[in-house]
C-alpha cells in the first residue's frame, strides 16, 4: 500500500518544545515505522511547525515526511490549528492528485477535517484517530478544547470516515454515543517502543527512599495536588514530578509555585522534587528509577506514560480512567482506584510499597503485558488489519468490474 498519514498538529522531525511528555508526533512516527516494517510505503503529511524543517525528508526506510506550510511556523494549540485547516487541506489536494495514496489515516480532529476535504472526489478510504475527543475534554473540565464547534465537527467527521480507531474502550463508547456505527469503530490502543523502554538499562540517580514518580504536564487539571495529599499518608516516600518547562524555568511556573507552596503547608516539601522537562532519551532511565509510577489525572486519553513505565518494569498506580484503566491490570501490573478516593489511593500505594516482593512481581507482570499487548509491532498489525478491511470492498468491486 501507499499510505498517507496526516499530521496537522506538527512534524515528527521537530524537537519537542512543549511540556507534553508524549507528543502526538512521536506516535505518528512510530505508526509510520511499524507500517513500513511490514512492507508498505508511508508518507507523513505534516504541518511545518519550525523554520528549520526541510520541504521533505526521509524519516526511515520507506517513510517520507512532506512538510506543508499552513499557519505560523511554530507549535500551535488546538484552537490555533483549527484556524488553518482549510489552508492545510488545499495544499494536500495537488499532492494527492499527483501521487494518490491507497488510503489516508488522519491523527487528531483537525487533521481529519483537512484530509476529508482533500480526499473528496478521490477513491481513497479515510481512517481517523482522534487521540482525544471534545466530549471527553468537556466532561473532565477542559472548556477550551471541549467546545461545541469541535464536538459537532468531530461527530460529523467520525460518521463520514470509513473507520475510526479508538485508543481506549471509553473513547469507543463515546464514539458510539455520538452516532458512529459500531462497525466503523475499532479499539487500537496507543503503543510503546518495547526496544527503547525495557526493564534492563541505565537507572537515574535516586535516594534510598521509596520513589513515587509522576510524569505529567504542570497543569492544575493533572491531579498533582492529589499526589501531594497522598504523600502525606505514605511516610518515608519521595515524590518526583517530571515534566513542565526546563528546570531553570521551574521557579517561574505558576503551577510549580502552587505545588511547592501546598507541599510546605502539608509538611512534605522535603520529600518533593521537580525535574523539569525530561528529554525523550532520558525518560526510560527515569522510569526505571521509580518504585511506582503514580497518576491522579482524572483524564488520560492514551495512557502512554503508564505503558512506558510498565515496559520498563515499573508498576503503575492510577485512577481508573482513560488509557490507564485499559492498560493497567488492577492487582497484577499495578493498582487502579476510582476517581475521588484519595484515601483509598494513598492506602493502596502505601500497602504496595510495604511489600517489596509483591512490587517486584507487579513490575515483571507489567513488562510482560507491555511487550505482549502494546508493542508497536502488534499495534501496527492491528492498524493494518483495519486498513485492509477498508480497502476490501473497493478491491471486490474492481474484480467484479473486470469480470464483466
Amino acid at each position: 500500500m501507499r499510505i498517507a498519514l496526516v499530521a496537522h498538529t506538527g512534524s515528527p522531525l521537530t524537537v519537542a518544545t512543549g511540556h507534553d511528555p508524549a507528543p502526538r508526533a512521536a506516535g505518528v512516527a512510530a505508526h509510520a515505522r511499524g507500517l513500513a516494517t511490514l512492507g508498505h510505503r508511508v508518507t507523513i503529511y505534516a504541518r511545518r511547525d519550525s523554520r528549520a524543517l526541510p520541504g521533505s525528508a526521509i524519516l526511515a526506510p520507506r517513510v517520507t515526511v512532506e512538510h506543508v506550510t499552513a499557519g505560523p511556523l511554530a507549535p500551535l494549540s488546538g484552537a490555533e490549528l483549527a484556524a488553518n485547516i482549510a489552508d492545510f487541506s488545499d495544499q494536500l489536494v495537488p499532492r494527492w492528485r499527483k501521487n494518490p495514496p491507497s488510503l489516508v489515516h488522519a491523527f487528531f480532529w483537525t487533521s481529519g477535517l483537512a484530509a476529508l476535504a482533500a480526499a473528496r472526489g478521490h477513491d481513497m478510504p479515510l481512517v481517523q484517530t482522534f487521540g482525544t475527543l471534545g466530549v471527553a475534554e468537556r466532561r473532565h473540565g477542559s472548556l477550551a478544547d471541549g467546545n461545541d464547534v469541535r464536538i459537532r465537527l468531530e461527530a460529523c467527521l467520525a460518521r463520514n470516515a470509513h473507520a475510526v480507531l479508538a485508543s481506549t474502550g471509553a473513547e469507543a463508547a463515546d464514539l458510539l454515543s455520538m452516532g458512529v456505527p459500531r462497525s466503523s469503530v475499532t479499539v487500537v490502543p496507543c503503543g510503546v517502543d518495547t526496544a527503547e523502554f525495557v526493564p534492563e538499562g541505565p537507572v537515574a540517580k535516586r535516594s534510598s527512599n521509596p520513589r513515587l514518580l509522576a510524569v505529567s504536564r504542570l497543569d492544575e487539571r493533572q491531579g498533582l495536588d492529589t499526589l501531594l495529599h497522598t504523600l502525606t499518608r505514605v511516610p518515608g516516600a519521595e515524590l518526583v514530578i517530571a515534566g513542565g518547562p526546563a528546570r531553570a524555568q521551574l521557579r517561574k511556573d505558576e503551577t510549580c509555585q502552587g505545588l511547592t507552596s501546598l507541599a510546605g503547608r502539608l509538611g512534605v516539601a522535603d520529600r518533593l522534587s521537580f525535574t523539569g522537562k525530561v528529554a525523550p532519551e532520558d525518560l526510560p532511565a527515569l522510569l526505571r528509577s521509580a518504585d511506582l509510577l503514580v497518576s491522579a489525572a482524572p483524564y488520560d486519553a492514551s495512557g502512554a506514560i503508564s505503558l512506558a513505565a510498565m515496559a520498563c518494569g515499573t508498576p503503575v498506580a492510577a485512577l481508573a480512567a482513560g488509557g490507564s484503566a485499559d492498560a493497567v491490570l488492577d492487582g497484577t501490573t499495578g493498582v487502579l482506584v476510582p476517581p475521588g478516593r484519595v484515601g483509598l489511593f494513598a492506602r493502596r500505594v502505601r500497602d504496595l510499597l510495604a511489600s517489596p516482593l509483591r512490587l517486584e512481581a507487579f513490575g515483571i507482570a507489567a513488562a510482560d503485558r507491555a511487550q505482549a499487548r502494546y508493542s508497536w509491532d502488534r499495534i501496527s498489525r492491528e492498524t493494518l488489519a483495519v486498513y485492509e478491511d477498508c480497502l476490501r470492498p473497493a478491491a471486490a468491486g474492481l474484480v467484479g468490474a473486470e469480470s464483466s
